[in-house]
């Protein structure tokens, strides 16, 4: 349900939305934070997470793991009618919260769409930016810029198998 909820809330971002992507950025965003609380091994609410983390329990599990690894997922989507940006609140603070954004192409980050795996541990928040009253969001546009690096995936992904030991024949 909240899939087809996000989904039309994107495709009503702009005529030009192709409904294909944001199928494919409404389903892979609910995947990938569902599968990335069992990967971070989530327990409790987001912030026990947060202290698991702090002490050394946890590997990952703080926002901005979330939104690497959900926007390293988006990315690989190559996305043509949508734009991914990265959101900050409280940048630089104990209290800062990372998301990923997606608006149409052309479309001011304010305008769109919040994904946010860590708040509901692993369960997928999503809301328009202006209507999020838990946060202040501003775009990092250095991170914005890591989402569009596509040479960096295609580099990732095209990378040569290490090379077979050589036998030697007698």
């Amino acid at each position: 349900k909240s899939i087809k909820g996000f989904r039309e809330a994107i495709i009503k971002l702009a005529p030009t939305v192709d409904p294909a992507e944001a199928d494919e950025v409404a389903t892979t965003s609910h995947r990938m934070a569902r599968q990335l609380a069992k990967d971070y091994r989530v327990v409790g609410p987001s912030v026990f997470q947060n202290f698991l983390v702090n002490i050394g329990a946890r590997e990952k599990g703080f926002c901005a793991h979330y939104a690497r690894d959900i926007g390293t997922r988006l990315k690989e989507l190559r996305l043509k009618t949508l734009y991914l940006h990265w959101g900050a609140a409280d940048a630089g603070t104990h209290l800062e919260h990372n998301v990923i954004v997606v608006t149409a192409v052309n479309q001011p980050f304010k305008e769109g769409y919040i994904i946010d795996g860590w708040r509901n541990a692993g369960r997928l928040c999503w809301w328009p930016v202006l209507k999020d009253s838990s946060y202040v969001w501003k775009e990092d546009f250095q991170e914005t810029a890591w989402l569009h690096d596509y040479e960096l995936v295609q580099a990732v992904q095209a990378k040569p198998a290490p090379p077979k030991p050589k036998t030697v024949t007698p």
